[in-house]
C-alpha cells in the first residue's frame, strides 16, 4: 500500500483595487438600495413622480414585493 501524499502549496496574491472602483461599487449599491426602498414617500412629488415609476418597474422586475 502506498501512503504517499501529495501537497500543494496555495499561494494568495493581493489584487490592488484602484479607489474609483470603490467609489463605483458604492455607487452601485446605493442606487441598488434606492431602488429597493423606494415606496413613493421620497420620490412622490408630482416634479419627481416619473422617478418613483421608474423604480417601481425596477422593484417589480428584481421580484421586490412593493404593495
Amino acid at each position: 500500500m502506498n501512503n504517499a501524499t501529495t501537497q500543494y502549496a496555495a499561494t494568495v496574491t493581493k489584487t490592488k483595487v484602484p479607489a474609483w472602483a470603490w467609489a463605483l461599487a458604492a455607487l452601485a449599491v446605493f442606487a441598488v438600495y434606492l431602488l429597493l426602498q423606494e415606496n413613493g414617500t421620497l420620490l412622490s412629488a408630482s416634479a419627481a413622480n416619473w422617478i418613483h415609476e421608474v423604480t417601481h418597474d425596477g422593484r417589480h422586475a428584481l421580484g421586490v414585493p412593493c404593495h
